[in-house]
């Protein structure tokens, strides 16, 4: 059934984060509704909007990072292609950076 997916440990470890992450957010709504807050995202949002355009953000970075992959290798005439790990890492910041200041 799924054997379209290459499910290497890093893709899991990303998708397992993603569902830790809506379990943790659906739990924190229910016991403290968030309210509007602007940041410096151009919109007022609630966690739920900026936890949305932090993934969105994360899936990009990844997607960027696989994409690019072969082209940095040969730029900096890399032995072998950088680990998605480092991607994983990126993005994980750029989620925490729009959701505490986003």
């Amino acid at each position: 059934m799924l054997s379209w997916m290459v499910w290497t440990t890093p893709v899991a470890v990303f998708f397992g984060c993603i569902v830790v992450m809506l379990i943790g957010m659906t739990i924190l709504e229910i016991r403290a509704p968030s309210v509007l807050r602007k940041g410096f995202l151009p919109i007022a949002t609630t966690r739920g909007d900026r936890l949305f355009i932090g993934l969105m953000c994360a899936a990009w970075v990844n997607l960027a990072w696989v994409g690019l992959g072969e082209k940095v290798t040969a730029w900096l005439s890399l032995a072998e292609e950088p680990s998605v790990w480092i991607s994983f890492g990126v993005s994980m910041l750029v989620l925490a950076l729009v959701m505490r200041k986003g």
